[in-house]
This record gives C-alpha cells, structure tokens and sequence, in this order.
C-alpha cells in the first residue's frame, strides 16, 4: 500500500465516503459501541443533503487515497470545528488519520483560527490525544433517541508556516 495523498473532496468521491463512514463505525466503532449506537450513528440509509454539506464554499474538506481507493476523509468547517474524520477499516494506524489532520490543521493555520475542536468518539480519543489534543469534557449526546458517550476535544494549531509544511503543502 502506498502512502495516501491528501485532496480536496470532489462531487463524486460523496458515495464512497459515506460507504467507508459506515463500513468504518460498523467495523471499528462496535468494539467500543451497541450494534444500537453504531447502527443509528451508520443507517443503511443516510440523508444525502446532510453529506452534500461536505462539498459546501465555506468547509474544508479531504480525502485520503491510496492506490486510487479512498481510503479516509475529514472536514473542518469555518470555525475551526472538525466534523467528520473517517479512516477506512483496513486502513487503522497506517498514516491515514495523520495525514488528513495535517491538511485540517495547515488550512486551520493558514486562516488563523485559535483552535480545532472536534466531538470525539470513545474509539477516536486515543488518536486525537496523541495528535495534541486535549478533552475538555466527556459528555452525553442523543441521536435519533440513542445516546451515545463522547469527548469534546480540541487542539491549538502551529504557525501556518510549520503547520503547512508538515501537510506537504507548497
């Protein structure tokens, strides 16, 4: 497998990023989650507006490939808040993640944002801290009548000109 390159989200990756959304939390977040929790977070179904909004002027948003497979996807909207932040099943601990919060955090720099902060799953946690971020509470959330444990977390970023350079970007 070779290292994943970082781009900005077309039209056409949409499906394949809401197919690794839910192969990912169905497969990695049930060690940590209710087959309840995770079907409800990954429904067979999803509402293709609410994923249309990864496409939107004013949002930062990623993918990850690798050998011309999407292998992860992030975005980060104006205020600095992290969104969504997928990394393919099968692609857990290999560069992925790091890679894509690179790019979040280079454009986070470039805009000179105070911070990146993110509701962060039991399973992304340990991830998120060892990229410089700090939970500032654990907390209870709701959806669709199921609730659900997560963190809010959140991390200052580097200089656009350090942070930029760590992405790769020129």
């Amino acid at each position: 497998m070779n290292a994943p390159t970082v781009s900005r989200i077309r039209p056409d990756d949409l499906p394949a990023a809401i197919a690794l959304m839910r192969d990912t939390v169905r497969r990695v977040n049930a060690r940590d989650y209710s087959w309840e929790q995770v079907t409800t977070w990954a429904p067979d179904e999803v509402d293709p507006a609410r994923w249309a909004t990864l496409l939107a002027p004013s949002r930062f948003a990623v993918v990850a490939e690798s050998d011309g497979v999407l292998v992860g996807f992030a975005d980060l909207e104006p205020d600095g808040h992290l969104d969504r932040f997928y990394v393919h099943a099968d692609r857990q601990r290999s560069g992925v993640g790091r890679a894509l919060l690179a790019a979040l955090l280079a454009e986070a720099a470039r805009l000179a944002l105070p911070r990146v902060f993110s509701e962060v799953s039991i399973t992304a946690r340990p991830f998120f801290e060892r990229q410089g971020f700090s939970v500032l509470a654990e907390q209870q959330v709701v959806v669709r009548g199921v609730a659900f444990t997560n963190y809010r977390m959140e991390r200052r970023p580097e200089p656009a000109g350090e942070a930029r350079r760590a992405a790769g970007f020129r």
